[in-house]
């Protein structure tokens, strides 16, 4: 799908990976919609994004929320083109020491958001006949990883959720991406939860050494253009998705070896 002229709504906008796809997509020419919770961290985005953007806050947990953003995008633009789902959190405990209400918020940010969404603008798209949905998993998708058992598991779901409403739609005009980035130079590690549900409030090294966000935007963009169903963007991590095909012994090997590194 070429983006130029389209209408595009992208999650998690307010920094990180959505502050450059949102910025991505108004370069290319499409006119964005901007959603996070922190509205004047939207504003600085959108900014950067043109005249032609739209800020509307956004709590994806919250159902009330999610309704009153669909009705404000409906009624000013019409609905969306591409729909991007890249609202989400991440984890940094071990599972004996993570609460039940911890997992619950990260299937409710990483997987049910992303549903509660996509099941709001999918209609628009089947009735018209054309749409893309993009939905951000991430390495952590593909292949298990220490210290974030809740997030490997809701981004497994959103692969799993996605390959399977892609088979529903694709024959209806209606694209699905899932985008699996490894690490990225992000802010994402400093929120990420800990067992008792408090941040992390560090920059862990590896993603401080990842990819920039613009590197995941430009490959999104590309994909959705040549109508890929899947990418995964990173360093030599994302290796590991491959190497669980061809070896998945040698690869729970080298995680277990990783586990017990950060378990000093």
């Amino acid at each position: 799908m070429e983006v130029r002229g389209k209408r595009v709504w992208v999650t998690g906008a307010s920094s990180g990976i959505g502050a450059a796809l949102a910025v991505a997509f108004a370069e290319a020419g499409a006119r964005v919609v901007l959603s996070a919770r922190r509205q004047a961290e939207l504003e600085q985005v959108a900014e950067r994004c043109g005249d032609d953007s739209l800020v509307v806050t956004l709590d994806v947990t919250d159902q009330a929320s999610i309704d009153a953003a669909v009705q404000r995008v409906n009624d000013a633009w019409g609905g969306v083109d591409i729909l991007v789902n890249n609202a989400g959190i991440t984890q940094r405990s071990r599972a004996t020491e993570t609460d039940m209400t911890v997992y619950r918020r990260l299937l409710e940010v990483n997987l049910f958001g992303t549903i509660a969404l996509t099941s709001a603008m999918l209609p628009g798209m089947l009735e018209r006949g054309e749409g893309q949905i993009v939905c951000m998993s991430s390495i952590a998708g593909k292949v298990g990883a220490p210290l974030r058992t809740g997030y490997c598991a809701a981004k497994h779901a959103v692969v799993g959720y996605s390959d399977a409403l892609r088979a529903e739609v694709q024959d209806h005009g209606v694209h699905v991406l899932v985008v699996c980035p490894g690490f990225v130079n992000t802010p994402i590690s400093y929120a990420a939860l800990k067992g008792d549900g408090q941040a992390h409030g560090s920059m862990d090294a590896d993603q401080a050494a990842g990819v920039p966000p613009e590197t995941v935007a430009s490959r999104t963009l590309q994909a959705i253009n040549r109508g890929e169903h899947e990418i995964l963007v990173g360093g030599k991590e994302i290796l590991a998705a491959h190497l669980k095909r061809i070896s998945p012994r040698l690869l729970a090997r080298l995680t277990r070896r990783v586990a017990a590194q950060r378990s000093r």
